[in-house]
């Protein structure tokens, strides 16, 4: 297989993971990596073992050695950044959200549809077997027509004053904090599961924590802060919120994301309620999906490669009782994706389902759009923009 390669820009929390994900593949190469420095580029490559550091996003772009560029910065950069891969006619893999906003978004998915790139949107709890099981189970019919779909997505580590990112700031991560960074995820992966789209929310969010302190430095997420020092800084985002959703064909929703819930580190869960049974899967026991019946009794079903639907069964790479977790989630989308570009296949061919395109990146967009808009007038139903 021709080898391909590979260029990441941001290196901080998830962009570690991308390089773990690719190289796993075993026919990219990770070329270079490029930071808010030059200094800083250098010494991320040198920890993660990559040829080049380069203190400027378009020097990586420019490297002919490059074919596909991993967008891993802060949410402010997505549209430029992706912009400029898009420009130089590279392939393109952006972390979610895909923008700011549903402007920014709908931006990109045209410009990537006019270049012909394959674009990618990293929504990797797709990439889990029991999550791709679930998905084939209902597309089978297995659990009848679905009526509700809910669940929630918790963390904890916006539960103090002294906890601060970068997308508390409006400017840096957009107008909304946790619908836009984890609400994002619980939305995808439930249109995506349920293979239903959100067509309608009413929602109510909330500033738990209205004051925080800004460090002096900037620290990385989920770092816990020494001591209480910083200057106070006036919170605009949410951090906590419930929104009631009306999915397509008559089924109806509901969903609370909140970085403020002590206890709950990466608590992601949906259940998906259906004429003849119901489906339940938690991402913090990603190996497990419940499956529930009027008559017969409910059944755990334990990952088991033989027992999973065929046409996905290449997503469990071990034997049963052989824990997988999220950076082999986060491997099989990007599998998804490299071998999709390897092939030698465009934007406009059938994609694999872990495999998610700045379509799905612009609708989580539309949603989290809509969410902030029904709640900034009071919680009234809104629609979400179709594009």
């Amino acid at each position: 297989m021709k080898r391909i390669g590979m260029g990441l820009i941001g290196a901080g929390l998830v962009g570690p993971q991308h390089v773990e994900a690719v190289r796993r593949l075993g026919f990219v190469d990770v070329v270079a990596v490029a930071g808010s420095s030059e200094a800083s580029a250098k010494a991320k490559a040198e920890a993660m073992g990559i040829p080049k550091g380069y203190g400027d996003y378009q020097e990586l772009i420019n490297d002919p050695k490059v074919d596909v560029v991993h967008n891993c910065t802060p949410n402010y950069l997505h549209l430029p950044v992706n912009m400029a891969v898009i420009k130089k006619r590279k392939h393109i893999v952006s972390d979610k959200p895909l923008a700011m906003n549903a402007s920014e978004a709908r931006q990109l998915l045209q410009a990537a549809r006019q270049s012909g790139v394959v674009h990618a949107v990293t929504f990797n709890y797709r990439g889990n077997p029991m999550v791709q099981h679930a998905r084939a189970m209902i597309a089978a019919g297995e659990i009848g027509r679905i009526h509700f779909i809910h669940g929630h997505y918790l963390q904890d580590w916006l539960t103090k004053e002294t906890d601060f990112s970068w997308r508390v700031e409006p400017e840096k991560g957009g107008l909304s904090s946790a619908m836009g960074d984890i609400g994002s995820h619980w939305c995808d992966l439930a249109q995506h599961v349920s293979g239903l789209r959100i067509e309608e929310v009413l929602a109510d969010l909330t500033t738990v924590i209205p004051t925080r302190k800004k460090p002096t430095t900037a620290r990385e997420t989920f770092t816990v802060a020494k001591g209480d020092e910083g200057e106070s800084f006036s919170v605009k985002v949410e951090d906590l919120g419930s929104v009631l959703v009306r999915f397509e064909d008559g089924c109806k929703g509901t969903f609370s994301t909140g970085q403020v819930c002590a206890g709950h580190k990466n608590d992601l869960a949906f259940e998906i309620n259906g004429a003849g049974g119901s489906l339940r899967w938690l991402q913090e026991r990603q190996n497990d999906l419940w499956v529930g019946r009027r008559d017969g009794g409910n059944v755990e079903m334990t990952k088991e490669p033989g027992a999973i639907e065929a046409s996905v069964r290449h997503y469990a790479h071990l034997p049963a009782g052989h824990q997988e977790g999220w950076a082999t989630a986060f491997h099989n989308v990007m599998g998804d994706i490299y071998n999709f570009i390897a092939q030698g296949k465009g934007p406009g061919e059938p994609h694999p389902p872990a495999f998610a395109t700045f379509e799905d990146g612009y609708r989580a967009n539309c949603i989290v759009d809509a969410i902030l808009a029904s709640s900034n007038a009071g919680g009234v139903w809104t629609q979400v923009e179709s594009g």
